[in-house]
């Protein structure tokens, strides 16, 4: 298969909430408009003998937000620790909790799609606009402000997975959906035994 030469677009955005023992079951959220995401974390430099010496990175995670069309009542409930009462209004409590949650998605590429998961992310209450209808309907889409921070996963502290398909893991790919994908790293970590063996 050729490799991507650009990616774009934005589809198939899912959600699984963060339980005590993993995630629940992705859910599919309708109505994805964009995800911008800046990341977080400095950059040190420390200098000797008139130069760069040694540089370090810090990664915090991104910062950013998510735009749909319109969430559900259900799953914005459930995402900012809101309540929906017995005659199903939603209700802005000030004691309700976000809940954590990974944020699965694919961005099309021209030869083939890429999927995502982000593994820690938790949402914060949205600005509100609403407008006079003018001549015309302006459709106004509900961006939720994000922070998505680092977790420790298979012993090693992560913060996402992008997945292209191959020849090697079309099963994994396909099934992407099903569950929140979690990195294998014992592969690469036999790959390297054996080339520090070889040396």
């Amino acid at each position: 298969m050729s490799q991507n030469k650009v990616v774009y677009g934005l589809k198939n955005v899912h959600i699984a909430f963060v339980t005590d023992d993993g995630y629940k079951t992705p859910v599919a959220i309708k109505g994805a408009v964009s995800l911008s995401l800046s990341p977080e974390g400095e950059t040190t430099p420390f200098y000797a003998d008139d130069t760069v010496y040694f540089l370090s990175s810090a990664n915090n995670g991104y910062s950013g937000d998510m735009e749909f069309a319109l969430l559900t009542d259900e799953i914005k409930a459930e995402m900012l620790g809101w309540e929906i009462d017995s005659y199903g209004a939603i209700v802005e409590t000030t004691s309700g909790q976000p809940k954590k949650f990974a944020l699965l998605g694919e961005v099309t590429g021209d030869k083939k799609n890429r999927r995502f998961v982000y593994y820690d992310v938790q949402a914060s209450r949205p600005d509100e606009n609403a407008k006079t209808k003018e001549g015309g309907i302006s459709i106004e889409g509900e961006k939720l402000p994000i922070k998505i921070t680092p977790v420790i996963k298979n012993g090693k502290e992560i913060t996402k997975s992008v997945l292209e398909q191959n020849i090697t893991n079309t099963v994994k790919y396909e099934a992407f959906y099903e569950s929140v994908y979690l990195p294998d790293f014992e592969e690469i970590e036999e790959e390297e035994e054996e080339i520090e063996g070889e040396e």
